[in-house]
């Protein structure tokens, strides 16, 4: 047997629910242990914390390793046992034959040595592989029984990290918490964007639940979209039950937020907000609403021409004046007495909002199958201009009614305190300022203006108010 220059430690655990690497660091210091007592040199440690070893996943620090003794730079391997390496009979071969090639005779575990050139030794190895994926096999079938009576109990899964908005034990409410998510879903019905609460999140330095060390646009929408927070028992991604633990929100929230998640994918994407009035505007000459549009880092709202947005194209004003004057017209109109009246009305028809958000998700549907008909040439311009139109109509009437009924949730704890609002409007991201004014605005129409004139003149702005 030839001299040992140059070991490898390999280190591996398939569960780390705290995070922490307790188990491989316990590994670690009895392999380093037992390969001082033999006198060997450490030349590399290799470590894959919280990777099984038996359903094939991806280990990079094992495939590291393999390419270290494939180029002749590894001796022999010190492991804690056998099984750390691999619980698979295929693989554990593989292992066997890579190590031939490259000339490595020793395998050494805590609990015992493997020589690859002897033949008793190498049978023990198998045995060992094979009883070791047999008991992967059986631990799997047990935790996936175990998994299926929680799900069917309406029990929580096991595991260290607590749900946002619970205690550690995963069933009772932790009521700081449950405030920020019904804050948080009030705020995201009301039309404020995901990227918009996790900012305010970080701003207010929320703690999260995991290593990161700030809130990710994912996990809240992970939060907001799971049935957990509705009193819901989900597996696989899919609601399975009551769940036993109480809920923070209503199922029917739940539901609202589900489908304004999935109207919001029919649209994709969008940059973050720059103009306060964006889709409230219409142009004083031909009815057209108003487009953002930057000139020399001005920004300006302008009615377009052209097949693509139908306006005249005769009608442009600068952005920040108009929306400081609707800004300050809303917040006054939020203390009078037509704002409360109009919120009461307003509260009855909140359990349309799933229906109108398929009714939008539909028109939006339409529109899209419309334009690639018209990229492939199934259809003419002419029959695209027609179709579109009613379509068109179809998601303007929805997102009306939408913006109306969100605005309940926009204007929690608003009416009545415009004035104090005022101080504080500026420190508001733009998209809860958005939310609020299109809470209160239908829209507003821009008339021509004089010209020449070099400031905005109030009265080409007329508010149209929401009912």
């Amino acid at each position: 047997m030839k001299t040992v220059k140059s070991a490898a430690i390999y280190a591996r655990i398939s569960s780390d629910q705290t995070g922490e690497g307790l188990g491989v660091a316990r590994q670690l210091e009895d392999c380093r242990r037992l390969a001082a007592d033999r006198g060997w040199t450490v030349a590399a440690e290799y470590v894959d914390n919280d990777v099984s070893a038996y359903r094939g996943k991806q280990r990079p620090e094992y495939a590291r390793m393999l390419a270290d003794i494939e180029a002749g730079r590894i001796d022999a391997v010190v492991a804690y046992h056998q099984d750390r390496l691999t619980r698979r009979p295929m693989e554990w071969e593989q292992f066997v034959e890579l190590c031939d090639r490259a000339g490595v005779e020793q395998l050494a575990t805590v609990t015992s040595d493997i020589d690859f050139g002897n033949d008793n030794g190498m049978l023990v190895a198998r045995i060992t592989a094979a009883v070791a994926a047999n008991e992967s096999a059986r631990k799997s079938a047990r935790i996936k029984r175990k998994i299926q009576q929680n799900v069917e109990q309406g029990k929580p899964n096991g595991g260290a990290q607590r749900p946002f908005g619970y205690e550690p034990d995963k069933l009772t409410v932790r009521e700081s918490e449950a405030e920020i998510i019904r804050q948080l879903v009030a705020r995201f019905l009301a039309g404020e964007s995901l990227r918009s609460l996790v900012t305010w999140m970080n701003e207010q330095q929320i703690p999260t639940m995991a290593k990161a060390a700030e809130w990710r646009t994912p996990t809240l929408r992970q939060i907001l979209a799971g049935g957990r927070i509705a009193g819901i028992r989900d597996h696989l991604g899919e609601p399975a039950g009551p769940a036993a633990w109480p809920a923070i929100i209503s199922p029917g929230e739940h539901e609202q937020i589900l489908a304004t998640m999935r109207s919001k994918q029919r649209t994709g994407r969008r940059a973050p907000r720059r103009y306060l009035l964006s889709g409230l505007l219409r142009c004083g000459k031909c009815g057209n609403r108003l487009y953002s549009s930057a000139r020399q880092d001005r920004r300006r709202y302008v009615c377009m021409s052209g097949p693509d947005h139908g306006g005249c194209g005769g009608l442009t004003v600068v952005a920040q004046p108009v929306e400081e004057w609707i800004a300050a017209a809303v917040l006054l109109r939020l203390d009078t007495p037509a704002m409360s009246d109009t919120l009461a009305g307003r509260a009855a028809a909140d359990e349309r909002h799933s229906a109108l958000v398929t009714e939008l998700a539909a028109a939006q549907s339409t529109l899209s199958e419309l334009a690639e008909m018209f990229g492939t040439g199934e259809i003419s311009r002419a029959e695209l201009l027609a179709a579109r139109k009613p379509a068109e109509s179809r998601v303007v009437a929805a997102q009306r009614q939408l913006d109306q009924i969100s605005g309940t949730h926009a204007l929690d704890g608003l009416v009545g305190n415009g004035a104090a609002l005022m101080g504080s409007w500026d420190q508001l991201n733009l998209d809860r300022q958005h939310a609020i004014v299109r809470a209160v605005v239908e829209h507003a129409t821009i008339l021509p203006g004089r010209s020449g004139a070099r400031t905005l003149d109030p009265s080409r702005i007329v508010p149209h108010w929401a009912s």
